[in-house]
C-alpha cells in the first residue's frame, strides 16, 4: 500500500490502538504487519513512515525468533533511506540494537506505571519533541532498555535515575521507552499472574497501577496525541 505508514506490531497483545486512532486522524494510512502470525517484513520500499510497536520478547531474539533480524533489517533501511521512523518500547530497543547500540535488562530492576520523562535540553530544539519537551507523564512497562545508545543517537529523555527514555537515532527517527499507544485495557493483558507475585513482592499493587492509568486518561490523551500527530506530520509533510 504505496503511501502508508508500515506499522510492525510484534505480537498480538501490543496493536497501534490508541496512537493509530490519533495517526488515522491526522490523515495516515495504515498498514499492519504481524510477524508473530507468520508474515512477512517488507521493505521500506514504498512506504511513507515506519512504526515499531512492542512487545514481551527481546531485540536480541535473533535466534530464537527469525523475524527479529529482518525487523532490524527493516528499521536500518528505513533509517538509511530517510522514512519517517518512530520505535516504541521493543520497538524503540531493536532501533538501538539495530543501529549499533546496546539493549540488555535494565540494571535498575523492572519499569512498571506513570513516570515523568526527563526531557533534556536537545529535546527542546528537535523537530518531533520540541513541542513536547514540557513536564508530563508516560506509560512504562518493561525489562529491558537500551542501555548504550548507537554512536550518532542523540538523547531526548532519561529517568531521574538515568535509564534512556526518548532518543532521535536518525534525521528522521526516534524510539520512546513508554507506551503512547496503551490505556489501562491494553496494559491489563499483560499482567500475567506470575507478574502480580512479582510486583507484590517489590510493594506494588498490579491493580493499582492499572487504576492509575486509568484515571490519568485525559492527561495521557493530551500529552501523547500531538506526538502521533506530530509523526503524522513528519509523514505527510516534506522531507
Amino acid at each position: 500500500m504505496t503511501g502508508a505508514i508500515l506499522v510492525v506490531q510484534p505480537e498480538t497483545d501490543d496493536p497501534p490502538h490508541l496512537f493509530g486512532q490519533w495517526l488515522e486522524e491526522a490523515g495516515a494510512t495504515l498498514e499492519v504487519c504481524r510477524p508473530y502470525a507468520g508474515e512477512p517484513v517488507p521493505t521500506a520500499d514504498g512506504y511513507a513512515g515506519l512504526l515499531v510497536m512492542g512487545g514481551a520478547m527481546g531485540a536480541n531474539d535473533d535466534d530464537v525468533l527469525e523475524w527479529v533480524g529482518p525487523v532490524k533489517e527493516l528499521v536500518r533501511d528505513a533509517v538509511s533511506i530517510g522514512v519517517p521512523t518512530l520505535g516504541i518500547c521493543l520497538g524503540h530497543q531493536l532501533m538501538g540494537a539495530a543501529l549499533g547500540g546496546r539493549v540488555t535488562p535494565n540494571p535498575l530492576g523492572q519499569q512498571v506505571g506513570l513516570i515523568p520523562v526527563g526531557w533534556t535540553q536537545e529535546a527542546r530544539e528537535d523537530r518531533l519533541f520540541g513541542g513536547l519537551a514540557t513536564p508530563r507523564r508516560g506509560v512504562q512497562w518493561n525489562y529491558d532498555l537500551v542501555v548504550e545508545p548507537p554512536p550518532a543517537a542523540v538523547v531526548l529523555a532519561r529517568t531521574e535515575r538515568g535509564e534512556l527514555q526518548v532518543a532521535r537515532y536518525g534525521a528522521r527517527a526516534w524510539g520512546v521507552q513508554l507506551h503512547p499507544e496503551v490505556d489501562e485495557t491494553v496494559v491489563g493483558t499483560w499482567v500475567t499472574d506470575a507478574e502480580r507475585m512479582e510486583l507484590a513482592d517489590r510493594g506494588l499493587d498490579a491493580d493499582r497501577l492499572l487504576t492509575e492509568i486509568k484515571e490519568a486518561r485525559e492527561e495521557l490523551d493530551h500529552a501523547w496525541a500531538p506526538l502521533a500527530a506530530g509523526f503524522a506530520d513528519v509523514v505527510l509533510g516534506p522531507a
